[in-house]
C-alpha cells in the first residue's frame, strides 16, 4: 500500500513538472514574440507611419500609438481583475485572486504609461502638461485606484478575507473603464476621441485614423496586449511560487 501511494506521488509530481516546464515554455516564447514584436512596432511608428495633421501634434503625435496600446490594456487589466475576482468570490479558489492582483499591478505600470505619454504629447499641442478634463482626471483617478487596490491588500493578513475585499474593490473599480471610454465621446473634451464617433469631431486636438495609420495603431494594441499576457503569465507564476513556499513553511513549524 505504501509503495502504490508512493508510485501515485511520484507520478503527480512528474505531471505538475510536466505541466510547469510546459507553462514555463510557453511564457519564453510570449516574451520572446512580444520582444520581437516591439521592435517591429518601433520600426513602423517612427519610419512607416505618416506624419499626423498640425491640429495633433505632427510627429509628437507618434506617441499616440503606444498612449492608446497602453491605455487598452491599463483598463483591460482592471476587466480582468474583476472577472478574475467575481470568479473567486463564486469558487473561492486562490487562483483567481492571483490572476487579479496580478493583472492589477502589471495595470498599474500601463497606467502609468498612459499618464506620461499623454502628458508627453500634451505640452507642445495644448502648451500645459495637464489640465483638468474630465477624462484625464478620471484617468488619473483610476491610477489613483489601482494604487488602492494593493494597498488594501497589504492591509490585510488573513488570505481569504484580503481576497474578499478586494475582489469586491476590483469589480467597483471596474465601472470606470466604459465611463473612460465613452466620456470624450458624449461629453464636450480637450481629449481627442481618436477611434468612433465623437462630440468632440472638431474640438483642438481632434484627429481621425485613415486606414494606413489605424493598421500600425491596432499591430502596436496586440504588441502590448502580448507584452501583458506574458507578464501577467510571469507574475502568476511568482505569485504561485511564493504561496507553496509559505505553506511548505507552515508545515514544517508545525
Amino acid at each position: 500500500m505504501a509503495r502504490h501511494k508512493r508510485v501515485e506521488m511520484d507520478q503527480t509530481l512528474r505531471q505538475s513538472l510536466t505541466t510547469q516546464r510546459d507553462a514555463a515554455s510557453a511564457t519564453r516564447a510570449l516574451g520572446l514574440a512580444a520582444a520581437a514584436m516591439i521592435v517591429v512596432a518601433l520600426v513602423m511608428v517612427f519610419a512607416i507611419a505618416p506624419r499626423a495633421q498640425d491640429a495633433a501634434g505632427g510627429d509628437v503625435q507618434r506617441i499616440f500609438y503606444f498612449h492608446i496600446a497602453s491605455a487598452w490594456n491599463g483598463f483591460g487589466a482592471w476587466i480582468v481583475t474583476a472577472v478574475a475576482g467575481a470568479l473567486y468570490l463564486k469558487r473561492r479558489d486562490l487562483k483567481y485572486d492571483r490572476i487579479a492582483v496580478a493583472s492589477a499591478e502589471i495595470g498599474v505600470l500601463f497606467i502609468t504609461m498612459v499618464l506620461l505619454s499623454g502628458m508627453l504629447w500634451a505640452r507642445p499641442v495644448w502648451n500645459t502638461w495637464w489640465t483638468w478634463d474630465f477624462k484625464l482626471t478620471l484617468s488619473a483617478l483610476q491610477f489613483l485606484m489601482y494604487i488602492a487596490y494593493l494597498m488594501l491588500r497589504t492591509g490585510l493578513d488573513d488570505p481569504g478575507r484580503r481576497a474578499r475585499f478586494a475582489a469586491v474593490y476590483g469589480i467597483i473599480g471596474a465601472l470606470t473603464v466604459p465611463l473612460n471610454f465613452l466620456v470624450s465621446r458624449v461629453l464636450q473634451s480637450i481629449h481627442p476621441a481618436v477611434i468612433g464617433p465623437s462630440v468632440n469631431a472638431t474640438q483642438q486636438g481632434g484627429f481621425g485614423l485613415p486606414p494606413d495609420m489605424l493598421i500600425i495603431m491596432l499591430f502596436c494594441i496586440v504588441t502590448f496586449t502580448i507584452l501583458y499576457i506574458f507578464m501577467l503569465r510571469m507574475r502568476i507564476g511568482i505569485q504561485e511560487q511564493a504561496d507553496e513556499l509559505a505553506v511548505r513553511r507552515a508545515e514544517l513549524s508545525q
